[in-house]
């Protein structure tokens, strides 16, 4: 099973951050993160781990409710696909 090499439950993640398992849960209903469901139980990819950090900081430090989180989510998608766009312009451009 190489997918539990790269994936810690969601348990053993909220017990190491003090966070609640129902937060987590939310992120991944609404989006923000990927949970993957085996019999095990349910396991957050070691990947995520850093949108996590994000979003839980987000939350926890500044109060962000969820809705403000997946705004923030866009937004910042929304900023780096411009970043993109504004870099591939500037090469057809020569500069």
């Amino acid at each position: 099973m190489t997918e539990n090499i790269h994936s810690i439950s969601v348990e053993q993640c909220c017990s190491y951050y003090r966070i609640e398992v129902a937060f987590v849960h939310s992120l991944d209903e609404h989006g923000l993160i990927e949970l993957t469901r085996r019999e095990e139980g349910v396991f957050i990819a070691f990947e995520q781990l850093t949108d996590l950090e994000k979003y839980m900081h987000m939350h926890y430090d500044l109060d962000i409710n969820i809705e403000g989180l997946e705004t923030i989510a866009h937004l910042l998608h929304k900023v780096q696909a411009l970043q993109t766009e504004i870099r591939t312009l500037r090469n057809e451009l020569g500069q």
